[in-house]
């Protein structure tokens, strides 16, 4: 059955449609489960634009959207875990678009990406850390998922998050659950998302969101 909660239905449709959630794209990139060392850059900001270079929307991912240079090892599609050690916030973000001439450790970070972190767009430049997100993290359902704890959970930023278990519940049914590591100004707080799925053709049976 089809979730039907309305906050979901107008906040993320792919929650209330959720065959619809294949046509996103996602990548598979095989970094180490290790946990790897920020890397230090600096971040600036902008609006967006209409045209991209990696054919990706600045609105995909809530907003919580990058630019990377032309040069840089990160690609189109990829997700990076974005720090502001000022505030101690850190967000995850999608690269949407390519700068010309960036160097590697430099971002282009959405507005609104650049203001959950706490910092003030009339800094114009701010000093960052951040780290590819690895490839246990990259698994559809665990993007998924992060979309809609994003949607439901709007004034926390994504701290981390990682991949809990697979169950095989049945020939047409699989449950994929995810822990996300959420933080605001005042709190941090634990949830749990599951998605259960048809593993013949990846429709959506159900999904659920706990707080732990």
């Amino acid at each position: 059955m089809y979730p039907t909660n309305p906050y979901f239905r107008n906040a993320y449709p792919y929650a209330y449609y959720p065959h619809d959630a294949q046509r996103l794209y996602y990548q598979y990139f095989q970094y180490p489960d290790t946990r790897q060392q920020p890397i230090s850059g600096q971040a600036t900001w902008t609006e967006g634009g209409q045209i991209t270079k990696c054919g990706i929307p600045w609105s995909d991912n809530l907003y919580m959207t990058a630019a990377v240079g032309d040069a840089s090892p990160y690609q189109c599609g990829q997700t990076l875990q974005v720090i502001y050690p000022v505030t101690g916030r850190s967000i995850l973000v999608e690269v949407v678009d390519q700068v010309p001439g960036f160097p590697e450790n430099r971002l282009n970070l959405h507005r609104r990406v650049f203001e959950t972190l706490g910092a003030n767009p009339q800094q114009g430049v701010i000093d960052i850390q951040f780290i590819p997100v690895s490839h246990v993290e990259q698994q559809q359902w665990g993007r998924y998922l992060l979309e809609i704890v994003q949607s439901a959970y709007s004034d926390y930023g994504v701290n981390d998050y990682s991949f809990v278990g697979k169950t095989e519940e049945s020939v047409s049914r699989t449950r994929e659950t995810y822990e996300y590591i959420l933080q605001s100004e005042q709190d941090t707080m634990t949830v749990q998302a599951s998605v259960v799925y048809n593993p013949a053709n990846n429709r959506i049976i159900s999904f659920s969101v706990d707080e732990v």
